[in-house]
């Protein structure tokens, strides 16, 4: 689940000029296995609400209690399995971090692990209720993405005692990311020195995908969760300090996304809809 304001892979955002980002508000939902569906509505201004604690797109919020956050999702879901998606996604962070990453020199691009290791109670349509363990996150960026990177890869790993996260870009100025940073369960955040850069098979649209293992291991596939011509998200295998851990990685080719031809194909997927009236 993610909270866009500026819908940074909405076609519609990026045809108006990216000029109005509370003008391209979205909650993205995506589950996966039987029944899973996607949503991602572009919405326009009229559907932003914002306080301190709460975000409020269209009838979708979030909320944090101090203590929780709170997701109420009513959405409808794209094609071809078009159908309301409702119900709550709870997420407890067993510690909180302040820190925050630039993925750019010039900090054009950041990244905040707010909880990398929590507790979430997932309970939605379709059959998807579950209980895990969760990871809460966001990015903030005055640029788009393709503007200032070609490539790159994110994975969040949990551990025995410890959740690992490893961030790997090419930029456009031909400079690399090569972030690596461990969280423990009490909130504490250190960058680590990550071990090999490991590919591992393309995704179903051949998109390239590599993350961190120790020498020797090979990465791997566990579930396919989310595909596209540029974007891939799957469950993946690795082994970090002689540990097997099964995490979610993406793989994103921000070259893919700078052709004109891809955009109508997402529009397909993510409908805008400018309008929206609050009735209380």
């Amino acid at each position: 689940m993610i909270g866009f304001i500026g819908s940074v892979f909405s076609p519609w955002y990026r045809w108006s000029g990216r000029k109005e980002p509370q003008n391209h508000v979205c909650l993205n939902v995506a589950t996966y296995g039987p029944g899973g569906r996607f949503t991602m509505t572009d919405r326009g201004r009229p559907a932003l609400r914002q306080t301190p604690d709460r975000l409020q797109i269209g009838p979708s919020s979030m909320h944090w209690t101090g203590q929780e956050l709170v997701v109420e999702v009513n959405e409808v879901s794209a094609p071809p399995l078009v159908s309301r998606v409702r119900g709550t996604i709870t997420l407890t962070p067993e510690a909180l971090t302040g820190v925050e990453a630039r993925l750019t020199p010039d900090g054009s691009h950041s990244w905040r692990p707010f909880a990398p290791i929590a507790r979430i109670r997932v309970d939605l349509s379709q059959g998807h209720r579950w209980e895990g363990h969760g990871y809460w996150d966001a990015n903030f960026g005055t640029a788009a993405l393709e503007a200032d990177f070609k490539f790159w890869t994110w994975g969040r790993f949990p551990l025995r005692d410890r959740t690992v996260c490893f961030y790997d870009a090419t930029r456009r100025d031909g400079t690399t990311l090569a972030l690596g940073v461990e969280v423990d369960r009490k909130g504490e955040v250190r960058e680590i020195a990550p071990p090999p850069l490991t590919r591992f098979p393309r995704s179903l649209w051949a998109v390239r995908r590599e993350t961190r293992a120790d020498p020797g291991a090979t990465p791997g596939q566990v579930m396919n969760m989310l595909d596209a011509p540029f974007y891939s998200r799957s469950l993946v295998q690795t082994t970090i300090d002689g540990e097997p851990s099964t995490g979610v990685h993406e793989a994103l080719d921000l070259v893919r996304y700078r052709q004109p031809w891809l955009k109508p194909m997402i529009a397909l997927r993510v409908p805008r809809r400018r309008g929206w009236t609050f009735t209380d």
